[in-house]
């Protein structure tokens, strides 16, 4: 009996020590299958460390390649507690150079981390601070390579193009909308440490960062400059409130310049408030147009049949009665009998509101609604308004009337441009956008293009035809004569607009604006400019904005490459304006002679002859009268 218990006691052991074989090899299994990712990253981050190495952000070009965000490299100081072995030493030395507290630099070499960025006194570090903490060759203490973003011109384009936190992250404008394509991948240095993070004498791995995508913008930089410059002059000439300017190929929807006052720094954002830095003006300003306004009235009564611009009539009095309201004409008095292209050309008030009548309400917000106001356009910027119009069944006679001649109404300077895009080039509303390609890094290939988007057909060929034609008018005959070039076909509209406040308008205080375009027969250049609250001068658009206008489409004639046209309209002079005047061909004729032919110029000569044998300016350049005709006599 004994023996058999034994026996059955031996059997017993040997099967549990068979159970417990086949448990470890199960184990040993299941580790190496299963479990094998899990336990090999936990060995990982208990024995390999990494000091991170920035990427750059994606640059950001203009149309044509130029760069108008780009990265500079920097260094940023990076701990690890573990391998420093004086830690008063380290932190005094540290906090030395770093100016910054003894106290705070003891708790960052101190942590019980692997690995402690030194936030924010220790990131961006100029070379110089760089050199002098590498020169202490402190165990623990490393310089990792980061970026720092670099805006070649400064405020240029700002509100566009946005700024970045000292992280890199992209917190406004096409940095922030676009910050997931422009952020690359962080690399690193991977090196093997002991269990106290001791640094082990053995091979390090460099991982290296990925760069994030580049943006190209529509952006033309030569026309942003020219943008840019003219803004700046009227933000010191005229102090006003806020200024804003948008320049638009009406052809496609392309954004080719925009900017707005007051302006910031993105390379010093700190300095800036709240308002100065998110305030997009051309997206985000809503107001009341005004006579710009106008161009939609009037290319409605022309896509409806309702006027014709040289045969029919209207008689200004000076003011037009509607219901109990009186509306006036800028002009005292009125200007007697019109043709309604030359109620375009002065900027009619109450020919407008008779405009509107024709039209009806229905009708004119339909227009209103087909040309894009009341909606966000669509633009590729963070920060759109929609602006705000009459809700039909609340717009009376006198809401009709006003909103004929943009009074009532709130719309966006991009609204505004868009439309009137669509009523020179043919009738086509373009959805705009301003980011062109995004592109990879390495070998700038697209990886993702945008292209032009038609959201609609709103008027005829022939409609936008007849529009253009008024909209030159206005520039050789009307109210924006300030706006006109020598020798080539503008079109334009001046735009006066009383501010609200609080629900009333406010006294001597307007939005003056200009829209204008060329080739007025074949528009290839928008601009729109906008001045809030101009001082010291009297508040027209004609005034103010037409002549801003009319510099940056002059510049545009060399960077277009606008061709100067055949038979381009002359100007109506008024009594007191320079003119401009074509110098005759006086060469091979007596001085006499000469003299009498120049009589519009001032003439200087040198020689003893008595005939002409060279003159300067040639025949057939167009002056203004006065100015110096150079003659040399045989």
């Amino acid at each position: 009996m004994f023996y058999k218990n034994i026996h059955i006691r031996i059997k017993l052991v040997f099967v549990g020590i068979i159970l417990l074989f086949f448990l470890i090899i199960f184990k040993v299994f299941y580790i190496q299958v299963f479990n094998y990712k899990k336990l090999n990253k936990l060995a990982d981050l208990l024995w390999n460390r990494n000091l991170p190495i920035e990427a750059d952000r994606g640059k950001i070009y203009d149309s044509k390649g130029v760069v108008l965000a780009d990265n500079k490299t920097t260094v940023s100081l990076v701990l690890i507690p573990n391998q420093i072995k004086d830690k008063e030493k380290t932190a005094k030395e540290l906090s030395n150079i770093l100016n910054t507290s003894y106290k705070d630099m003891l708790a960052h070499v101190s942590k019980k981390t692997s690995i402690e960025r030194v936030h924010p006194e220790g990131r961006r570090l100029s070379f110089d601070i760089a050199d002098k903490i590498n020169s202490l060759k402190l165990d623990g203490v490393y310089l990792v390579k980061e970026s720092k973003r670099f805006y070649p011109n400064d405020k240029m384009l700002a509100h566009t193009l946005g700024y970045v936190g000292i992280d890199n992250q992209g917190l406004s404008g096409l940095e922030l909308m676009y910050d997931k394509y422009l952020t690359g991948e962080y690399g690193a240095i991977k090196y093997i440490s002991d269990a106290k993070g001791g640094k082990l004498e053995l091979e390090e791995t460099y991982l290296e960062p990925q760069d994030g995508m580049n943006l190209t913008l529509t952006i033309n930089a030569e026309l942003q400059k020219v943008l840019e410059r003219e803004i700046d002059n009227a933000w010191g000439k005229y102090n006003p409130d806020q200024a804003i300017g948008i320049i638009m190929n009406p052809n496609n929807g392309e954004i080719l310049a925009i900017t707005a006052r007051p302006n910031f720094s993105p390379s010093n954002y700190q300095k800036y408030n709240v308002e100065e830095l998110n305030r997009n003006l051309p997206i985000w300003a809503t107001y009341e147009p005004g006579s710009t306004f106008k161009i939609i009235t009037l290319a409605t009564a022309l896509d409806e049949n309702l006027i014709d611009l040289e045969n029919d009539h209207y008689y200004d009095s000076g003011r037009i009665s509607v219901e109990n309201a009186r509306i006036k004409c800028w002009k005292a008095g009125g200007h007697g009998e019109e043709t309604f292209l030359q109620v375009v050309e002065n900027s009619c008030n109450p020919g407008f509101v008779v405009m509107g009548q024709k039209i009806g309400k229905e009708k004119l917000f339909e227009y209103i609604k087909k040309f894009g106001f009341g909606n966000k356009t669509g633009v590729d910027l963070n920060g759109e308004a929609k602006g705000i119009l009459f809700n039909l069944d609340k717009v009376g006679p006198v809401e009709l009337a006003t909103t004929s001649f943009g009074q009532g109404v709130s719309v966006t300077p991009i609204q505004q441009i868009t439309a009137v895009s669509a009523a020179i080039n043919g009738g086509i509303l373009y959805k705009p956008y301003i980011v062109k390609s995004i592109n990879e890094p390495e070998t700038n290939t697209v990886i993702k293009q945008n292209s032009p988007k038609i959201v609609r057909k709103v008027i005829s060929e022939s409609t936008s035809e007849k529009v253009r034609y008024a909209l030159e008018s206005v520039v050789t005959n009307g109210t924006g004569r300030n706006a006109f070039i020598d020798g080539y076909r503008v079109g334009g509209k001046t735009g006066t607009a009383q501010k609200v406040k609080d629900g009333h308008y406010m006294s001597g205080n307007y939005i003056v604006s200009f829209m204008g375009f060329m080739p007025a027969n074949k528009p290839e250049i928008v601009v729109y400019v906008a001045i809030d609250n101009a001082k010291g001068i009297t508040q027209y658009g004609g005034t103010i904005a037409a002549p801003i206008v009319r510099n940056i489409l002059k510049d545009s004639i060399d960077i277009l490459n606008i061709k100067k046209p055949s038979g381009a309209s002359e100007k109506n002079y008024n009594f007191n304006e320079k003119k401009y005047v074509t110098v005759p061909n006086v060469v091979g004729k007596t001085l006499k002679e000469a003299i009498t032919e120049l009589k519009p110029f001032k003439v200087e000569y040198s020689g003893a002859g008595n005939s002409v044998i060279y003159q300067t300016p040639k025949s057939g350049e167009r002056i203004y009268e006065g100015e110096v005709v150079k003659l040399m006599l045989k």
